[in-house]
Protein backbone atom coordinates (compact mmCIF):
# COMPACT_ATOMS: atom_id res chain seq x y z
CA UNK A 1 0.00 0.00 0.00
CA UNK A 2 1.13 3.67 -0.83
CA UNK A 3 2.03 6.20 1.69
CA UNK A 4 -0.79 8.20 0.47
CA UNK A 5 -3.10 5.50 0.89
CA UNK A 6 -2.04 4.62 4.62
CA UNK A 7 -2.42 8.20 5.29
CA UNK A 8 -5.78 8.40 4.17
CA UNK A 9 -7.21 5.30 6.07
CA UNK A 10 -5.65 6.89 9.26
CA UNK A 11 -7.39 10.21 8.22
CA UNK A 12 -10.47 8.30 8.03
CA UNK A 13 -10.17 5.66 11.01
CA UNK A 14 -9.51 9.31 13.15
CA UNK A 15 -12.53 10.77 11.74
CA UNK A 16 -14.66 7.76 13.89
CA UNK A 17 -13.83 9.40 17.01
CA UNK A 18 -16.12 12.43 18.27
CA UNK A 19 -13.51 13.89 20.49
CA UNK A 20 -9.90 13.58 21.85
CA UNK A 21 -10.46 11.19 24.98
CA UNK A 22 -11.57 8.54 21.90
CA UNK A 23 -8.41 9.90 19.58
CA UNK A 24 -6.05 8.92 22.81
CA UNK A 25 -7.48 5.97 23.66
CA UNK A 26 -6.66 4.57 19.97
CA UNK A 27 -3.40 5.85 20.12
CA UNK A 28 -2.57 4.11 23.19
CA UNK A 29 -4.29 1.03 21.18
CA UNK A 30 -1.75 2.11 18.22
CA UNK A 31 0.70 1.90 20.72
CA UNK A 32 -0.25 -1.87 22.51
CA UNK A 33 0.14 -3.44 19.24
CA UNK A 34 3.50 -1.99 18.05
CA UNK A 35 5.93 -5.62 18.19
CA UNK A 36 8.36 -5.38 21.08
CA UNK A 37 11.83 -4.74 20.09
CA UNK A 38 14.64 -6.28 21.22
CA UNK A 39 16.53 -4.71 24.20
CA UNK A 40 19.62 -5.06 22.27
CA UNK A 41 18.61 -3.03 19.87
CA UNK A 42 17.81 -0.06 22.47
CA UNK A 43 20.85 1.92 21.75
CA UNK A 44 21.89 5.43 22.17
CA UNK A 45 22.17 5.63 18.84
CA UNK A 46 18.91 4.89 17.88
CA UNK A 47 17.24 6.74 20.54
CA UNK A 48 15.56 10.08 18.85
CA UNK A 49 16.95 13.45 20.29
CA UNK A 50 14.10 15.91 21.13
CA UNK A 51 11.53 13.49 22.63
CA UNK A 52 10.09 13.89 25.94
CA UNK A 53 9.94 10.18 26.81
CA UNK A 54 12.56 7.77 25.20
CA UNK A 55 12.06 6.49 21.87
CA UNK A 56 14.25 3.92 20.14
CA UNK A 57 13.78 3.74 16.00
CA UNK A 58 15.91 1.08 14.06
CA UNK A 59 15.77 1.27 10.28
CA UNK A 60 16.73 -1.80 8.32
CA UNK A 61 16.80 -2.10 4.21
CA UNK A 62 16.03 -4.87 2.91
CA UNK A 63 14.55 -5.04 -0.99
CA UNK A 64 14.61 -1.60 -1.61
CA UNK A 65 12.30 -0.19 0.80
CA UNK A 66 12.88 0.45 4.80
CA UNK A 67 11.97 -1.38 7.32
CA UNK A 68 11.36 0.29 11.10
CA UNK A 69 11.25 -0.90 14.23
CA UNK A 70 10.14 0.96 16.95
CA UNK A 71 9.89 1.38 20.76
CA UNK A 72 9.21 4.17 23.42
CA UNK A 73 9.36 4.00 27.43
CA UNK A 74 5.75 5.93 27.26
CA UNK A 75 2.68 4.56 25.91
CA UNK A 76 1.00 7.12 24.27
CA UNK A 77 4.89 8.04 22.41
CA UNK A 78 4.90 4.35 21.45
CA UNK A 79 1.37 5.49 19.75
CA UNK A 80 2.79 8.20 18.11
CA UNK A 81 5.70 6.36 16.81
CA UNK A 82 3.94 3.22 16.08
CA UNK A 83 1.44 5.65 13.59
CA UNK A 84 4.56 6.72 12.27
CA UNK A 85 5.69 3.05 11.44
CA UNK A 86 2.48 1.80 10.02
CA UNK A 87 2.79 5.18 7.01
CA UNK A 88 6.61 4.87 6.88
CA UNK A 89 7.79 1.04 6.90
CA UNK A 90 8.25 -0.80 4.36
CA UNK A 91 8.02 2.32 1.95
CA UNK A 92 10.79 2.92 -0.97
CA UNK A 93 13.40 4.94 0.64
CA UNK A 94 12.47 7.91 -2.04
CA UNK A 95 8.94 7.91 -0.76
CA UNK A 96 9.45 8.40 2.60
CA UNK A 97 11.80 11.45 1.31
CA UNK A 98 8.94 13.33 -0.14
CA UNK A 99 6.45 11.85 1.40
CA UNK A 100 4.02 14.62 2.91
CA UNK A 101 3.08 14.33 6.13
CA UNK A 102 -0.44 16.98 6.27
CA UNK A 103 -2.10 13.82 7.26
CA UNK A 104 -0.86 14.82 10.74
CA UNK A 105 -2.74 18.01 11.13
CA UNK A 106 -5.59 16.51 9.37
CA UNK A 107 -6.51 13.52 12.30
CA UNK A 108 -5.97 16.41 14.43
CA UNK A 109 -2.94 15.09 15.86
CA UNK A 110 -1.05 18.41 16.33
CA UNK A 111 -4.12 20.35 18.56
CA UNK A 112 -4.09 17.41 21.19
CA UNK A 113 -0.20 17.45 21.63
CA UNK A 114 1.65 19.45 24.05
CA UNK A 115 4.27 21.36 22.46
CA UNK A 116 6.79 18.95 24.41
CA UNK A 117 5.02 16.08 22.43
CA UNK A 118 4.58 18.04 19.43
CA UNK A 119 8.86 18.53 19.07
CA UNK A 120 8.85 14.89 19.69
CA UNK A 121 6.38 13.89 16.88
CA UNK A 122 8.45 16.28 14.63
CA UNK A 123 11.88 14.62 16.03
CA UNK A 124 10.27 11.09 14.80
CA UNK A 125 9.62 12.56 11.27
CA UNK A 126 13.04 14.17 10.85
CA UNK A 127 14.83 11.13 12.08
CA UNK A 128 12.59 8.73 10.08
CA UNK A 129 13.58 10.87 6.65
CA UNK A 130 16.92 11.13 7.66
CA UNK A 131 17.15 7.49 7.83
CA UNK A 132 15.68 7.15 3.89
CA UNK A 133 17.81 9.86 2.81
CA UNK A 134 21.17 7.70 4.04
CA UNK A 135 19.87 4.34 2.74
CA UNK A 136 18.81 6.22 -0.86
CA UNK A 137 22.08 7.67 -0.70
CA UNK A 138 24.01 4.57 0.43
CA UNK A 139 21.76 2.54 -2.85
CA UNK A 140 23.28 4.58 -5.30
CA UNK A 141 26.41 4.17 -4.80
Amino acid sequence: MKITEIQQELIDEFSYFEDWQQKYEYLIDIGKSVPEMDESLKTDDRLIKGCQSKVWLNPEFKDGNLIFQADSDGILTKGIVGLLIRVFSGQKVEDIVNADTSFIEKIGLHEFLSPNRANGLLAMIKQIKYYAIVFESKSRV
